[in-house]
C-alpha cells in the first residue's frame, strides 16, 4: 500500500511540473500613461533612475542611497522567463525611479495605478509602497530622496506585528500654498499577511467624485472620500477655538459634592474590622499538631567545599514533611476568619448635586482666520514620475508590472494576463511542494522507497519510451496474415463456406436412385419364381 501511495505520488509531481501553461508578458493598451513589466533590460537600464543622493538628518555611514536594485526572477515559482524588479539589500536606503512620458493630470477621468509585490524572505520591517512624483520644474530623479515632493504615496508598510497600507495624498492649502499630508484612516481594515511569501496584486482608484477604492488581489479593501475618510481632514473647521480665552478662577465644574448637612450615625463603628475569627469552625480530626509542615532533607550531604568559618554550619535544605501529605494539615492550627457582619468601614457623606456647578469649562469659538473650503481635493499636483525609496530590513523584495491608467477595465486586463498566471503557478508550485516533501519525509523511515521514486521517476518513463518509439521485430506470418485482412481475396488458411443447399439435392437423387434399384430387385425376384 506504501509502494502505491509513493507511486501515485511521484506521478501527481509529474504531472504538476508538466502542466505549465506557456506565459507571455503582459501589454497594456488603451489609455496607459504608464506601464513597466521589466521585460526590456534595455529599456529599464535607459528609463529608470537610481538616486545617488544622501538622506538629511541620518548618520553619515548609513545617508547615502546605495541599496541594490535588479531586474531577476523570482527566486520561488517563477514564470518561464518572467522577471521583476528586487531590492537586493537591507538597512541601506534605497531610491529608484522612471519619469512618465507625458504628466498624468487630474482632471475628468479616474486615476488607476496598479502594481505586484512579493515579499520573496518574508519581512522583518520595511515598508513596500510607491510614490508617484509631483511633477515640478526642478525634479531630479538622480536626487530623489524622502524630501522629493509627491502627490501620492501608496502600498504596504509593515515592522514586527504592525502592518499597514498607505494611502496617502498631498493637500495643497489654497490660502498658504503649502502642502500637508492627508493619510486616509485604515484603523479597521483587516489587512493580509504580506509576510507569507506570496504575490500580492494592490490598486488605488481615484475619482473625480472624490471617492476611492483600495483593493487586494481584486477584491476591495476599503472604500472612502477624500472629504470624509482623511485625517487630518482636507477642510479645516470653520470655527475653532479662541487661544486668548482663559478658565476664569472660580470656575466650579464639580457636578457632585459632599453633603455638608450629613452627619455620621451615632452606632457607626469605624475601628470594627473587615474580618473576624470564625468560633463555630473545629480543628479537622486529622490535624497533626505534633507534626512540623517541613523536615531537614535526611538525604542531604554537605558539599565537599563548604567552609564553616565562610559559609557557617551547614544546614539541610527542607523538604515538605511526608506525613502532612495525608492529613488536613500539620503544626499548630489556627482557627479561620470570616467577614465581619457589623463591619461598615470608614463613614463618609453621601454625594448631592453641586448647586454651584456651571459645567465642563470650553473656550470660546471664534471664526477660523485659516478657514478654507475645497470640494474638489481630486484634482491633485500631476504626477511626472513613479518612484520607490525604501528602507528595509528584509532584502530581496520584487516589484512587478507597474500600471498607471484612467482605465480600470485596462488594469483588470493587464493583472488577468500578469498576475492571474503568477497566483495559477503559486498554486501549483505550492501543492508540488507539498507532495515532494511528503515523499521525502516517507523515506526517512523507509529509506527502500528511494527505490521506487528511481523505477517511477526515471527507470518507467525510459520503458515506456523505447517500448512505444523504437521499431520492433514483425513476424512475417502474422504480418501476411494482417495484410490479407485488407483484401477480398481467398487465402489458404480461409474456411470453404459449407454447400448447404447441393448437399440436400444429392440426398435427394440418392434416396431416389435407392428406391428405382429396390423396384428393379423385385422385379427380378418376380421371374425367377415363375
Amino acid at each position: 500500500m506504501e509502494v502505491v501511495r509513493s507511486v501515485a505520488l511521484c506521478c501527481v509531481i509529474l504531472a504538476a511540473c508538466t502542466q505549465a501553461e506557456e506565459w507571455k508578458a503582459p501589454e497594456a493598451s488603451g489609455s496607459v500613461h504608464f506601464a513597466e513589466n521589466f521585460q526590456d533590460p534595455t529599456a529599464f537600464a535607459t528609463r529608470w533612475v537610481k538616486s545617488s543622493a544622501k538622506k538629511e538628518g541620518t548618520d553619515e555611514d548609513i545617508a547615502k542611497y546605495n541599496g541594490e536594485w535588479s531586474v531577476e526572477a523570482a527566486s520561488a515559482n517563477p514564470l518561464p522567463g518572467d522577471v521583476g524588479l528586487v531590492l537586493k539589500d537591507k538597512a541601506k536606503h534605497a531610491a529608484i525611479s522612471v519619469p512618465l512620458d507625458r504628466p498624468f493630470e487630474f482632471t475628468d477621468k479616474p486615476l488607476v495605478f496598479q502594481y505586484e509585490f512579493k515579499q520573496q524572505d518574508g519581512l522583518v520591517c520595511g515598508g513596500s509602497y510607491v510614490k508617484l512624483l509631483s511633477q515640478t520644474d526642478n525634479l531630479d530623479l538622480a536626487q530623489f530622496t524622502d524630501k522629493t515632493g509627491y502627490s501620492i504615496m501608496f502600498g504596504p508598510d509593515m515592522c514586527g506585528m504592525d502592518s499597514k497600507v498607505h494611502f496617502i495624498f498631498r493637500h495643497k492649502n489654497p490660502k498658504t500654498g503649502e502642502f500637508e499630508e492627508k493619510h486616509a484612516d485604515m484603523k479597521e481594515v483587516t489587512l493580509p499577511d504580506f509576510r507569507d511569501k506570496k504575490n500580492y496584486l494592490i490598486r488605488l482608484v481615484v475619482r473625480p467624485d472624490n471617492t476611492f477604492t483600495i483593493s487586494i488581489n481584486e477584491k476591495a479593501l476599503m472604500t472612502g472620500n477624500l472629504l470624509e475618510s482623511m485625517n487630518p481632514p482636507v477642510n479645516p473647521p470653520a470655527e475653532i477655538d479662541d487661544p486668548e480665552d482663559k478658565r476664569p478662577e472660580d470656575w466650579d465644574d464639580q457636578e457632585k459634592i459632599p453633603d455638608p448637612d450629613a452627619s455620621k450615625p451615632d452606632d457607626w463603628d469605624e475601628d470594627a474590622p473587615s474580618h473576624i475569627p470564625d468560633m463555630d469552625a473545629t480543628m479537622p480530626s486529622d490535624w497533626l499538631v505534633d507534626e512540623p509542615e517541613h523536615l531537614a532533607d535526611p538525604n542531604s550531604e554537605k558539599p565537599e567545599d563548604w567552609d564553616v568559618d565562610e559559609d557557617g554550619e551547614y544546614e539541610a535544605p527542607l523538604i515538605a514533611n511526608p506525613k502532612c501529605e495525608a492529613a488536613s494539615g500539620c503544626g499548630p492550627w489556627t482557627r479561620p476568619t470570616k467577614v465581619n457582619p457589623a463591619y461598615k468601614g470608614q463613614w463618609k457623606a453621601p454625594m448631592i448635586d453641586n448647586p454651584k456647578y456651571q459645567g465642563i469649562w470650553k473656550p470660546r469659538k471664534i471664526a477660523n482666520p485659516g478657514f478654507f473650503e475645497d470640494m474638489e481635493p481630486f484634482r491633485m499636483s500631476p504626477i511626472g514620475a513613479i518612484g520607490l525609496e525604501l528602507w528595509t530590513m528584509t532584502e530581496n523584495q520584487l516589484f512587478d508590472n507597474m500600471i498607471l491608467t484612467d482605465d480600470e477595465s485596462v488594469a483588470d486586463q493587464y493583472a488577468a494576463d500578469g498576475f492571474k498566471p503568477k497566483k495559477d503557478a503559486e498554486s501549483s508550485g505550492s501543492t508540488a511542494h507539498g507532495l515532494l516533501t511528503s515523499l521525502l519525509e516517507a523515506t526517512t523511515e523507509r529509506p527502500w522507497l528511494w527505490a521506487v521514486y528511481v523505477i517511477v521517476v526515471i527507470v518507467l518513463p525510459i520503458v515506456i519510451i523505447v517500448a512505444c518509439c523504437l521499431p520492433s521485430k514483425k513476424d512475417p506470418e502474422a504480418e501476411r496474415r494482417a495484410r490479407a485482412k485488407k483484401t477480398d481475396e481467398p487465402q489458404p488458411d480461409d474456411r470453404r463456406p459449407e454447400p448447404v443447399i447441393e448437399e440436400a439435392e444429392e440426398e435427394e437423387e440418392e434416396e431416389e436412385g435407392q428406391e428405382e434399384e429396390e423396384e428393379e430387385e423385385g422385379g427380378r425376384e418376380t421371374k425367377l419364381t415363375e
